[in-house]
């Protein structure tokens, strides 16, 4: 009998369900809900919420469609796999209602709360123990719900991140992970516990933590009404959970210090995994529990989020580049320039303030243009390179922090694509870039398998993952990367 592994990805933007062939590593059905971005209110500027119902529905139809689609019987689903979108804070009573829409990641109301903790507590308290400031994190957030909704608060049994509160919906268990308490600013590293600290000065009851599973372990059960609901068989067990970007680096088989995951969409990530308990002293980076860390193990996930990275690249292509032409028609252009391009160096900080940067917004630049030499190919290739050298800025923060970086691992999507990009990172960095076809859902799925013991370990899970290509430094050009980087980081700190 064969046996399928089912895993969600709960966006910001649609659920995503895929099931996995636990033998063979291939997703054998996937869909999405809504297809259309999924509805996100600001009830004033810089509050985003959801109603995590629609989260719920839309993995209704996702479960249903793949399920349908397959084949599958629902007594062949081994283990379901969960990735969520990251930071969000979901507030439900004694009875599992859920209190009010939930405050998702992209919500800025709870900043102050953050700082101000921060302040008051001291950075080198947070930074040593959260890892983090406060920040903009799940445990602001629910400061903020205390202190303007006290009605909405006292009712408060249990808080969630999205993850879990889709994984209480399936078994009627609410739990949760360190990975997850990590994230929402709630773990104390030195003292491998919830962040007392942090608690008592927010006055939060220790009670309002779920309890804490494994992130592979099984985390519950799908209950009958879930069952009946979903299509799926009643005691099928729920097996793995991760925010989207520690997921996002499992489905690249990223589990070990010195091995980035990385993302080049709208905006940028980079992802190390750190082998030491260690931050960055100017908070320029996030840092969690990895889907591996444990008490016996360290792994932790340095997270580098880059605003300024494909927007640059778009904007290039609609004002810069000819009329029409597309991204591959862009890359080659820009193949006809040199490393360097003949001198422009540009900074990519176009899309607002810039963690890296210390949360400073220093705009987009064009520097060293000759109007004699240069022309549109030159901006092209100055563009892609100026993106690749802030992943290489960040990247230099990681090592500072104590990880080796040695090998990247993306997905054969947006910007790594291009030839010229992927050249220019693998030069610059000099790690070895490797190019999987994978996505969330599908990883966790795999996750799930872990989770169940059906596979042993990362190493067997993700044997079958596709590989596509695996992009070298090239040796012989090492000097020109290095000297059109230094030419552009000299640059940026004088700005």
């Amino acid at each position: 009998m064969s046996k399928y592994l089912l895993g969600y990805d709960i966006g910001s933007s649609s659920v995503k369900a895929s099931l996995v062939d636990a033998e063979t590593g291939k997703c054998v059905s996937s869909a999405f809900y809504p297809k259309t971005e999924a509805l996100i209110t600001a009830v004033q500027p810089g509050w985003a919420e959801q109603d995590p119902q629609n989260w719920w529905d839309n993995l209704k139809l996702a479960t249903k469609y793949v399920m349908v689609q397959s084949g599958v019987n629902a007594e062949d689903v081994s283990a379901i796999g969960i990735s969520y979108q990251m930071h969000g804070l979901v507030c439900v009573d004694k009875d599992q209602n859920v209190l009010r829409p939930a405050i998702i990641w992209c919500d800025s109301r709870a900043v102050p709360y953050g700082q101000k903790a921060f302040d008051t507590l001291g950075e080198d308290l947070c930074l040593s123990h959260l890892l983090n400031s406060p920040g903009n994190f799940t445990a602001s957030k629910l400061a903020w719900v205390k202190e303007n909704e006290p009605e909405i608060y006292e009712k408060i049994d249990k808080i969630m991140l999205p993850g879990d509160y889709i994984a209480m919906k399936l078994s009627g268990t609410i739990c949760t992970t360190v990975s997850g308490l990590s994230e929402g600013m709630f773990w104390d590293f030195q003292k491998n516990e919830v962040a007392g600290f942090l608690m008592d000065y927010y006055g939060f009851d220790s009670s309002l933590i779920p309890e804490i599973k494994p992130t592979f372990s099984e985390q519950g059960r799908v209950n009958s009404w879930a069952a009946k609901d979903l299509g799926l068989k009643e005691g099928t067990p729920i097996c793995y959970r991760a925010g989207d970007q520690p997921n996002n680096a499992l489905s690249l088989n990223v589990f070990n210090p010195g091995e980035i995951a990385s993302t080049a969409g709208t905006s940028g990530v980079v992802y190390g995994v750190n082998g030491a308990v260690n931050y960055d002293p100017k908070s320029r980076v996030n840092t969690f529990a990895h889907v591996n860390h444990s008490i016996d193990q360290t792994r932790l996930g340095v997270l580098l989020c880059i605003n300024g990275t494909g927007i640059l690249n778009s904007w290039v292509k609609r004002t810069v580049a000819p009329e029409g032409i597309s991204y591959g028609e862009m890359n080659e252009l820009a193949s006809r320039v040199s490393i360097g391009s003949n001198g422009i160096s540009i900074l990519p900080y176009g899309n607002g303030a810039e963690r890296m940067l210390e949360n400073r917004e220093i705009g987009c630049s064009i520097n060293g243009l000759n109007f004699n030499i240069h022309s549109k190919q030159h901006i092209i290739r100055a563009a892609q390179e100026g993106i690749v050298f802030s992943f290489k800025y960040g990247i230099d923060i990681m090592e500072q922090m104590g990880i080796p970086v040695q090998k990247i691992h993306a997905g054969h999507a947006n910007m790594f694509l291009s030839p010229i990009f992927r050249d220019t990172l693998a030069g610059v960095t000099g790690a070895t870039i490797e190019l999987y076809d994978t996505d969330g859902s599908v990883g966790a799925a795999k996750g799930a398998g872990m989770g169940a013991g059906i596979y042993k370990d990362n190493n067997e899970a993700f044997a079958t993952l596709d590989k596509l290509a695996v992009i070298e430094p090239d040796t012989a050009h090492l000097d020109e990367y290095s000297e059109a980087y230094y030419r552009w980081k000299e640059l940026l700190e004088k700005m």
